[in-house]
């Protein structure tokens, strides 16, 4: 194996785990701009990563279904195009604050002078 299939294949893997745990805050920020549904809700994360993030939409449901157990999200029925109502998700109070408390959190970091430099982001 050259050393360029070895990198490939470990930069694929590391992708891999960091794009599973990226799914929440891909959610959230899909519903940050209105309320939307499941495809609604894909297309957004497909398109805003440029195509590096795509999710199964049963993947999709499932943590739908579990933010909304712990009343972090919540929807509304809609009708549908051609078929039945469709759910609209959209965040909870609770869910706007979790999202804020995050991305101050984890997110700004990575706005601070000293981490652009280790990530080689300004002009040096």
């Amino acid at each position: 194996m050259k050393s360029s299939d070895n990198l490939d294949e470990l930069l694929l893997s590391w992708e891999n785990t960091y794009k599973k745990g990226q799914l929440t805050l891909w959610i959230f920020m899909a519903l940050q701009e209105n309320k939307k549904y499941v495809d609604e809700i894909k297309s957004f994360i497909e398109k805003k990563s440029n195509g590096t993030i795509s999710c199964e939409e049963q993947s999709l449901y499932r943590a739908l279904r579990k933010y909304e157990h712990i009343k972090v999200l919540t929807h509304d029925l809609k009708e549908g195009n051609k078929g039945p109502e469709r759910k609209y998700y959209y965040m909870t109070d609770l869910g706007q604050v979790l999202f804020n408390e995050f991305v101050d959190r984890n997110i700004k970091l990575f706005y601070s002078t000293e981490i652009k430099n280790i990530l080689k982001l300004e002009e040096q």
